[in-house]
């Protein structure tokens, strides 16, 4: 059986368990409703909510190095901490965090792999107590990696050029027959369909029913299957980029792929531009 190609990127429930009052790491629970962590949460663990804490207050976009810096700092992170994400949906917005992060220049970053899913699965500990850190001053020293994200443009001069889009929404989505998934129905996008030429792999299908990542020959067939090459460039989209930092993380953390790009903009931008190439069915 072929390894991850970085294995050191996930790390499981037992040692997860064998270091919750080890002061080196600091769990991090990312949801789009954290009314979950408020119920219950991983012992130790702070709370982002993804559009809260991660976005600007004005316009689209991402905190910078600086705001993330300061997110960090008021986790409690100092040089030496590692810092491990987990969330619900097997990981949606906590491997948002992380391809974040990884684009931002913070590389002391690990997944829970399977995410709140396992643990609760496994009937391990949650608690209520909620953690408080104060501000250490921590700054992100690493260069950022603008080339892990795809932009509009980027994607419009692409579109008929051969590179490896993937689309990882549902297949209902990908056809034109649903704008979102059935309980997200905010964040719609003017049209339905897909990008043309893009593949559908739905980001699920590279997760184990308990919520952990496939193995590296599971995911390797899965994406050579639909034309997806580590010599390729490859672009993954969703409807808001969540989805698809889930894909973007077993195509370049696990199986190695040297050049994926996560377009965040995703199917809610793409699918309200004029004079698009747009394909249905």
């Amino acid at each position: 059986m072929t390894e991850y190609a970085n294995p050191g990127v996930l790390v499981d429930t037992d040692w997860v368990e064998q270091h919750l009052d080890d002061a080196a790491v600091r769990l991090i629970e990312v949801d789009e409703d954290t009314s979950a962590y408020d119920k219950g949460h991983i012992r130790g663990a702070v709370s982002w909510n993804w559009s809260t804490d991660l976005h600007t207050r004005v316009g689209r976009d991402y905190l910078d190095q600086d705001g993330f810096s300061q997110l960090l700092s008021g986790a409690g992170v100092e040089p030496d901490t590692t810092v491990v994400l987990y969330g619900g949906n097997n990981n949606w917005f906590a491997a948002y965090a992380y391809w974040l992060l990884k684009l931002r220049g913070f590389d002391s970053v690990k997944l829970l792999n399977g995410g709140r899913k396992k643990w609760e699965l496994e009937s391990r500990e949650l608690v209520t107590d909620v953690p408080t850190h104060g501000s250490t001053g921590y700054r992100i020293d690493g260069a950022e990696r603008p080339q892990l994200r795809a932009l509009r443009d980027d994607v419009l001069e692409k579109v008929g050029t051969g590179i490896g889009l993937v689309d990882v929404r549902s297949l209902e989505e990908f056809r034109g027959e649903k704008l979102a998934p059935d309980h997200l129905p905010q964040e719609q996008s003017q049209v339905p369909g897909h990008i043309a030429g893009a593949a559908n792999i739905p980001w699920v299908k590279a997760a184990n029913d308990d919520g952990t990542f496939k193995t590296a020959d599971e995911l390797k067939a899965l994406y050579e299957a639909e034309g997806i090459t580590p010599d390729r460039e490859v672009i993954a989209y969703c409807r808001i980029g969540e989805r698809s930092s889930h894909t973007w993380f077993a195509l370049q953390e696990l199986l190695g792929y040297p050049n994926v790009k996560n377009y965040d903009g995703s199917w809610t931008e793409y699918g309200s531009l004029v004079g698009v190439p747009v394909e249905l069915g």
